[in-house]
C-alpha cells in the first residue's frame, strides 16, 4: 500500500518541502530511503524502527521503501522522521486517517518515540504552509519558532503516541497561539555604556553617524585607547528591527540553531574570533549554513583585531557588503544567503600599536608594518565608509560624555527620516537616488565632485561620502544635504598605506 506525507528539508536559509512517499509491499523485510538522502537520513531507519516498537507499533515485516521527493534534491537533517514514522503507519494499514494530507509533520524522532527539535523549524513551516499544508506538527521545544510564523497552525507535540492519537481524531493537540512581542529593542546587558568611554569626540560622533545610516566604519589607534569599547557599544545604539526584519532575522537564527526565543526584536551583533574561517565568516561547507555575515543580517558585524583575520577570509566580504548577499556556488546549484550588515573593524595600526602615536616610538620594521596594513587591501578600504583613528587621552582632559540612551534617541530620529523618506538605510541608497528629491541639490553635486576632484577619490569613495552626508544632514533634521555635511563626511575618508 502506499502513503504519502509532507515534511520540509532546508536549503540554505530557506525551507523546501519535501514529500515522503512510503510503499509497503511484498518482498524482503527491509527499509530503504531513496531522494538523495544525506547520512542523518540514512540513519533515521534505525531511529524509526525503534520509536515505532517503542510506541506499540509494529514494524511490518515487508519490503518498505521511502522515496523523498523532489528526488533530485539533496535532503539533510533529522526533521524528516516523524512524516516517515506516519506514513508507514497508514501504508501498512495500522492507521486509518484523511489528516495526513492536510498537516505537515516535522520532527526527529527519538529510540523511545519522544520527539527532539530540528534546527531551522521557521524556516521549515514557512515551506509547509506555502505548499498548502493547513496545519504542522512540530516537536514541542520548536513550537515558540513556528507559531511566530505568520498564517500557521502550529501544533507541538512531545511523542510520536501523541502524533498518531491526534491523526486518528482520539485525542488532539493544541493550537499553539503565538507570543505578543514588546515592539521595542531588547536591552543588550553585555555591551558598554557610552558614557564610560573618555574622551574620543571625533571618533563617538563617527560612531554615531555610522550606526544612523548603517554605514561601514573602521577604528585605529594604540592599545587600550577604547576602539574595542566604542565598537561593542553600537550595539544599543541599533535601532530596533520592524515586523519584516525580524522575521527574516530569526529565519536565518533558527536555520543556525541560535534562535532564543520565536522572534528578537534587537538587531544581531556578531562579534567572531579572529581565527574564524573563511567559510564560517561568509558562509558554506559541505551542507551550505549561514556564516557569521549572514548572522549579522540587518544588524552589524563587529571584526576586532581585524589585521589577524585571514586576508582571504576579509575580502571575501567585499561581494556581501556591496550586493547584501552572499551566493554559495556548488555543482548541482547555487545557493543565496542574505547578509546585508553594518560592517565595524578595530586594528592596532602596527603589530606593536604604537606607530604615528606622539610620544611613544614604533618597534616595527619598515616591511613588518606594511605586511600588516596590507592584510586589509585597497578594495576593501575602499568599501569603509570612515576610518577613524583614535590617539590616547587623560583623565585630566576627559570630558563628560553623554549616555548611550541619549545618542540611541539621536538615532532612531534620523533612521525614522530615512525609512520615511526612502524606505531604507542610507547606506543601502542606490547612486540614482543621490537626487534634488533625497537632498543634493545642483550646487551640492558640484562641490562633491570638486572634493572628490581635489583629493583624488574613487567614484564609488564619492558616492560613499554622498551617503554619508545624507545621514549627517538626517542627524541634524535638515531636508537638504549641505557643503558643510559633505566636508564632515569626508574628514575620515580612507587613505592610502603608509609607508
Amino acid at each position: 500500500m502506499l502513503a504519502n506525507a509532507l515534511s520540509a528539508s532546508v536549503v540554505g536559509v530557506d525551507g523546501i518541502p519535501v514529500r515522503v512517499e512510503v510503499d509497503v509491499s511484498f518482498g524482503l523485510p527491509g527499509l530503504t530511503i531513496v531522494g538523495l538522502p544525506g547520512s542523518a537520513v540514512l540513519e533515521a531507519r534505525e531511529r524509526v524502527r525503534s520509536a515505532l516498537r517503542n510506541s506499540g507499533f509494529e514494524v511490518p515485516a515487508r519490503r518498505i521503501t521511502v522515496n523523498l521527493a523532489p528526488a533530485d534534491l539533496p535532503k539533510e537533517g533529522t526533521g524528516h522522521d516523524l512524516a516517515m514514522a506516519a506514513a508507514i503507519l497508514v501504508a501498512s494499514n495500522q492507521l486509518e486517517t484523511e489528516e495526513l494530507g492536510r498537516t505537515a509533520l516535522i520532527g526527529e524522532l527519538a529510540l523511545d518515540g519522544s520527539l527532539r527539535r530540528v534546527p531551522g523549524a521557521m524556516a521549515l513551516v514557512s515551506a509547509a504552509t506555502a505548499a498548502g499544508m493547513r496545519e504542522v506538527i512540530v516537536p514541542a521545544e520548536n513550537g515558540p519558532e513556528g507559531a511566530a510564523v505568520r498564517g500557521a497552525i502550529v501544533r507541538p507535540a512531545t511523542s510520536f503516541g501523541e502524533v498518531v492519537r491526534h491523526l486518528a481524531g482520539r485525542e488532539r493537540l493544541a493550537v499553539l497561539a503565538p507570543r505578543d512581542h514588546p515592539t521595542g529593542a531588547a536591552n543588550c546587558d553585555d555591551a558598554p555604556d557610552l558614557a564610560s568611554v573618555i574622551g574620543q569626540r571625533a571618533a563617538r560622533r563617527a560612531l554615531e553617524i555610522a550606526v544612523a545610516g548603517r554605514h561601514n566604519i573602521a577604528f585605529s589607534g594604540p592599545p587600550g585607547v577604547g576602539k574595542t569599547l566604542l565598537a561593542r557599544a553600537a550595539a544599543t545604539l541599533l535601532p530596533a528591527l520592524d515586523e519584516a526584519e525580524a522575521a527574516e532575522v530569526s529565519r536565518i537564527h533558527s536555520v543556525a540553531g541560535l534562535a532564543e526565543g520565536p522572534i528578537g526584536w534587537r538587531r544581531p551583533f556578531r562579534a567572531p574570533h579572529h581565527t574564524i574561517s573563511t567559510q564560517a565568516l561568509v558562509g558554506g561547507g559541505p551542507h551550505v549554513r549561514p556564516g557569521e555575515a549572514s548572522l549579522a543580517h540587518h544588524g552589524a558585524l563587529f571584526l576586532d583585531e581585524t589585521l589577524q583575520f585571514r586576508a582571504d577570509a576579509l575580502d571575501a566580504l567585499r561581494g556581501p557588503i556591496d550586493s547584501g548577499t552572499v551566493h554559495i556556488a556548488r555543482v548541482d546549484r547555487v545557493v543565496a544567503l542574505p547578509a546585508s550588515f553594518m560592517l565595524l573593524l578595530a586594528y592596532n595600526p602596527c603589530p606593536c600599536g604604537w606607530w604615528a602615536v606622539d610620544g611613544r616610538e614604533c618597534s616595527c620594521e619598515d616591511g613588518a608594518r606594511r605586511r600588516y596594513q596590507a592584510r586589509l587591501s585597497g578594495p576593501m578600504r575602499d568599501r569603509l565608509d570612515l576610518i577613524v583613528h583614535l590617539e590616547p587621552v587623560t583623565m585630566s582632559v576627559a570630558a563628560e560624555a553623554e549616555s548611550t540612551a541619549v545618542v540611541a534617541a539621536r538615532i532612531e530620529r534620523a533612521w525614522g527620516r530615512q525609512v520615511e523618506r526612502q524606505g531604507l538605510p542610507n547606506a543601502g541608497l542606490p547612486v540614482a537616488q543621490l537626487d534634488a528629491r533625497h537632498g543634493f541639490a545642483v550646487a551640492t553635486d558640484g562641490v562633491l565632485e570638486t572634493r572628490g576632484r581635489q583629493m583624488g577619490l574613487t567614484l564609488r569613495r564619492v558616492h560613499r561620502a554622498a551617503r554619508v552626508a545624507r545621514t549627517i544632514a538626517d542627524l541634524e533634521g535638515s531636508e537638504m544635504v549641505e557643503a558643510h555635511h559633505l566636508d564632515e563626511a569626508l574628514l575620515h575618508r580612507p587613505k592610502a598605506l603608509a609607508a
